[in-house]
């Protein structure tokens, strides 16, 4: 993707409706599919990365810290990405174990235990940090400016007239548009869902761009949505019996393909759809890869992916060199912030080729996928 060096990241997570016209029309339903499928883009060869070694950086009198979203290392999603990225900078640009550090969150927390995590972490001379998730964005306004020397990233979010905080932010509705176009073509019933963990805006860009997704490719198809929790209420993103109840709510009335966007609660997701006997589509990692989803992973027949884990290696890397200018505005189908796998060898060629071509119509502009429901 962007050189070895992300080719290595990529290798550690494996051990982790209003588009444009696409072309015009619809198609007779093939044998065996259960909707009226559109007429795809033109199959457009997959991606290639490229392989180009990047010069070596050295990172060794860096203390770097990381301060986790709800979860923390072992969601089997977004902290796990950023755990990922964290220690592949650790081992490519050569810092020292001891100048690590890795906080984690409690759910529903206060602002002020957030505050406190990131000020412990710069005070102790952690620089560069990344706070992972929109929900230190509050926080950073506070910290940042007591701080003027080190250097944050933020994931998902911006502190605006904050000089010294990158936002790391993705086009995560790409990524779910094609995860959408996957759970038409693999529908049986012409019936899908998707189970967000809190509603926010934030996650409402996940189901806006599935739904998009699904209905480009099958325009009768119909989808379904159930969310957690209501906004403020966080532990939507960690409560697995929570999510395996809302999944079995919407395979009830008739979905057979779930997407979760919920971080940890998703394995809820997972288990549920196994039981049932349908299928998944996973989000943010890779996600038949997950270890702690070993024994749901024959269910899932594709993952967007969100690529937390090059944003964080690539702040670190872009820090150790000082040159922070040099990241993506937005991590987006183009730069390959977002994208998706096909792990599991579900997605045939044909599919596969469908995909790019939507995908080749995102980059180009043709179609335009939508940030909200």
């Amino acid at each position: 993707m962007r050189g070895t060096a992300v080719a290595a990241i990529a290798l550690t997570m494996v051990v982790s409706a209003c588009a444009k016209d696409s072309g015009g029309g619809t198609t007779a339903t093939p044998t065996g599919a259960a909707c009226e499928l559109a007429t795809p883009p033109t199959a457009a060869a997959a991606s290639s990365t490229t392989t180009a070694a990047r010069e070596p950086v050295d990172g060794s009198a860096l203390k770097i810290g990381l301060a986790y979203d709800i979860g923390g290392r072992g969601d089997a999603s977004f902290n796990d990405l950023a755990a990922a990225g964290f220690d592949q900078a650790i081992k490519d640009l050569g810092v020292k174990k001891e100048n690590t550090r890795e906080l984690s969150a409690a759910p529903n927390e206060d602002e002020a235990a957030k505050q406190t995590r990131l000020r412990q972490l710069a005070s102790e001379g952690f620089n560069p940090i990344v706070g992972v998730g929109f929900a230190y964005t509050e926080s950073l306004k506070v910290v940042a400016p007591e701080f003027p020397n080190v250097k944050f990233g933020l994931v998902d979010s911006a502190v605006e007239g904050a000089a010294n905080v990158t936002p790391l932010v993705f086009a995560e509705q790409e990524g779910a548009f094609l995860a959408g176009v996957v759970a038409a073509y693999q529908s049986k019933k012409c019936h899908v869902g998707f189970v967000g963990g809190v509603n926010i805006p934030l996650i409402q860009k996940f189901e806006a761009g599935y739904a998009q997704g699904a209905r480009t490719a099958a325009p009768k198809i119909q989808v379904d949505k159930r969310y957690i929790t209501p906004a403020g209420d966080f532990t939507g993103f960690q409560d697995p019996p929570k999510g395996q109840e809302a999944a079995k709510g919407l395979i009830d009335q008739g979905a057979d393909v779930l997407y979760p966007a919920a971080g940890a609660s998703g394995i809820g997701v997972f288990s549920a759809v196994k039981q049932a006997g349908v299928l998944a589509i996973g989000c943010d990692a890779d996600q038949y890869n997950q270890p702690a989803l070993v024994n749901t992973r024959d269910v899932i027949v594709a993952s967007s992916l969100k690529r937390v884990d090059v944003a964080v290696y690539d702040f670190f890397r872009a820090a150790a060199k000082n040159d922070l200018a040099s990241l993506p505005k937005v991590f987006d189908l183009k730069s390959d912030g977002v994208g998706y796998a096909t792990s599991g060898g579900k997605i045939d060629a044909r599919l596969q080729g469908i995909l790019e071509g939507y995908k080749a119509q995102i980059i180009e502009g043709k179609i335009k996928v939508a940030e909200q429901p």
